[in-house]
């Protein structure tokens, strides 16, 4: 399930976090120590992130010789976990367990609130033919794991990076002097993908529709010019709704009809859940 660069990132973290050494931990703990610590769910979330915890620890094992480790999942991603709750149990080197702490909890923190927030996203509009997307609003470097909560929530992946899609932009277009003439280039160099195209207006609607595009992003409409947007797409192309969506209006746009609604608020302001590590036992 490791995204190609996942290690290399989380070899980052560790420079970043320990550098040449956790200096404190050298000069209080001695060597050898073997340890039990806990993960602890300090509200009410739904976890994501484990794999990635995990392996943080098994990177920070690479060259040395440590008697044991072990990694005990009570939960898994996507499970419902309620405060006061133990996530896992780590057994292992006491020094290890100190140097990767704050990473992994950073890594299960964040992914567990983009997973929770998504959730929410997710229940207010669970019986309706509509997907909640998210967008390339990521953290640099952590959108493999980010985009990976926003599944874990219950939410589906938008395009990964500009590689993977054709997305067509106010400033695409800006550049191209019109939403055909952008269109038409995308459609000379490319006949296997989707284009989508943003709008803002009911006559861009058309000319993306008459130029075709396959899907047409709604940005920042209100609600009444996108229920008349869906009338006039119905049948014709894909609808997706941007901008200004929150947990009070997700519901009446998606109301409106349209296919998808993304959400950038997803991945660049869910806040991190409270999880902490306790040592539990000296071993």
């Amino acid at each position: 399930m490791f995204y190609p660069l996942l290690d290399e990132i989380i070899k980052l973290a560790i420079l970043e976090d320990i550098g040449s050494g956790d200096i404190t931990t050298d000069f209080v703990v001695s060597d050898g120590v073997l340890a039990k610590a806990s993960i602890l769910c300090k509200e009410d979330m739904f976890v994501a992130g484990l794999p990635f915890a995990k392996r943080v620890f098994e990177l920070l094992m690479e060259g040395k010789r440590f008697s044991r480790f072990e990694f005990k999942e009570f939960f898994k991603d996507g499970d419902w976990v309620k405060k006061g709750y133990e996530i896992a149990h780590i057994t292992s080197d006491a020094k290890l367990l100190l140097a990767g702490e704050r990473i992994s909890l950073n890594i299960l923190q964040r992914l567990s609130g983009i997973a929770t927030v998504t959730r929410e996203f997710v229940k207010k509009v669970e019986e309706l033919p509509v997907k909640i997307l998210d967008t390339r609003k990521t953290t640099p470097g952590l959108r493999f794991m980010e985009k990976y909560a926003v599944r874990v929530g219950g939410g589906f992946n938008h395009r990964f990076a500009l590689y993977d899609a054709i997305l067509i932009k106010d400033n695409h277009i800006k550049i191209a002097g019109t939403i055909k003439e952008a269109i038409k280039r995308a459609k000379n160099r490319c006949i296997h993908q989707k284009i989508e195209v943003e709008v803002n207006t009911l006559s861009e609607l058309e000319e993306a529709i008459s130029a075709g595009a396959d899907i047409v992003m709604l940005d920042n409409m209100d609600l009444d010019t996108m229920r008349e947007a869906v009338r006039i797409a119905k049948g014709r192309v894909l609808l997706e709704a941007s901008g200004g969506v929150s947990l009070q209006n997700v519901r009446e746009i998606a109301l409106t009809g349209v296919d998808f609604i993304s959400i950038g608020a997803l991945t660049h302001s869910s806040r991190a859940m409270d999880i902490s590590m306790k040592i539990r036992e000296v071993l």
